[in-house]
């Protein structure tokens, strides 16, 4: 099994740190590869900063996605999602989605993560993809996810409070630590906070993993069906080949 982590966060820091939790989670055999970004925000932080990421992961996967049996979208919000899904021969699985298909099986579920932007734009990410009745809110801490990669156990009593907020006052039945630079942190936030604490690096592993099990059946025509051959221009050789063209 060939699993490909993209991180469309410029940080190869990030990456590394990801690829290294997850191959401590995964069975002999099962191949993890990652790559990050080669343009855009080094840490997504903005609507303006996603929607580049969006390009970056279509990107990444054009360059390194040939024979691999899923892919793994590691930022959370999920930038190019659905278009990943239209443009891979395989399973594609975002860390926001696997992290809220998870928390909803538990009840009601808050988020926190890193940069105040994030707020608004997680709850419309969790409209779309059919949640909102099951999201208590979503707790936004001044540091970004890459100010807490920086210093992940200086950040722990601040996320720690922020998770027990968002699960006691918004009557949460667990809550989401979500955020490719939190990866990792679950754990030790969740004892401190003393409520249940979901990693959403961990949810997208679980989920990669499941998904490349099953092979990706796709129809020939409606929304899902391989992208239509298009025209394009300016698009790096790999994603121009993805569109179609020589």
């Amino acid at each position: 099994m060939r699993l490909l982590l993209i991180n469309p966060n410029t940080t190869d820091a990030m990456t590394n740190r990801m690829l290294e939790l997850g191959r401590a989670l995964v069975e002999p055999g099962v191949e993890l590869t990652g790559v990050t970004g080669r343009f855009g925000a080094r840490y997504v932080a903005s609507r303006a900063s996603y929607a580049i990421a969006g390009h970056s992961a279509l990107d990444c996967y054009a360059e390194h996605g040939q024979g691999v049996d899923a892919v793994l979208l590691a930022c959370f919000g999920d930038p190019g999602l659905f278009a990943l899904r239209e443009l891979a021969d395989c399973p594609v699985v975002g860390m926001a989605e696997a992290s809220c298909a998870t928390a909803a099986e538990r009840g009601r579920f808050s988020i926190v993560t890193g940069g105040e932007r994030w707020g608004s734009m997680l709850e419309e990410f969790v409209a779309s993809i059919g949640f909102s009745s099951q999201l208590a809110g979503v707790t936004t801490v001044a540091p970004t996810g890459a100010d807490i990669a920086r210093d992940p156990k200086g950040s722990i009593a601040l996320l720690a409070e922020a998770c027990r907020h968002a699960s006691q006052e918004r009557a949460a039945s667990s809550v989401i630590l979500g955020g490719a630079g939190l990866a990792g942190l679950a754990g030790p936030v969740g004892e401190y906070a003393g409520v249940p604490v979901i990693d959403s690096f961990e949810a997208l592993m679980k989920a990669g993993i499941a998904a490349a099990s099953h092979p990706l059946r796709r129809p020939s025509t409606g929304p899902t069906a391989k992208t239509p051959p298009v025209e394009t221009i300016g698009l790096s050789s790999a994603l121009t080949r993805s569109f179609g063209n020589a």
